[in-house]
């Protein structure tokens, strides 16, 4: 399989766990407003400490980003994942504000 080839399916898993996560972020949110407290829930938040033990055990820089540099090029303009470029600065920080939102409604 080519590098080109490789890469795609890498950056179309990293976006399908973004999606994913995006997913949990807005699900702990709603069971927060809707005062929801069930196993998915549970489910849900546990999957966004493991992510985040991922990157911190990794100096925050997703484990698949380094797979993807080693197959694309190694450039300011590299994204590792579908999304526009402008954006990816702003995933951790956005989505880290979310979670700690949703966790607030959760437990309050």
């Amino acid at each position: 399989m080519d590098a080109q080839r490789i890469l795609f399916w890498i950056k179309l898993f990293h976006t399908a766990i973004y999606v994913f996560m995006t997913a949990c972020t807005a699900y702990i949110i709603y069971c927060g407003i809707a005062g929801i407290r069930n196993k998915a829930l549970l489910a849900a938040i546990g999957f966004i400490f493991v992510e985040g033990l991922v990157l911190l055990l990794n100096k925050f820089q997703c484990p698949l980003t380094k797979l993807a540099k080693k197959y694309g090029e190694d450039s300011e303009r590299f994204s590792d994942i579908f999304l526009p470029r402008w954006f990816t600065p702003f995933i951790v920080p956005l989505y880290t504000a979310l979670f700690l939102l949703g966790l607030a409604l959760v437990l309050f």
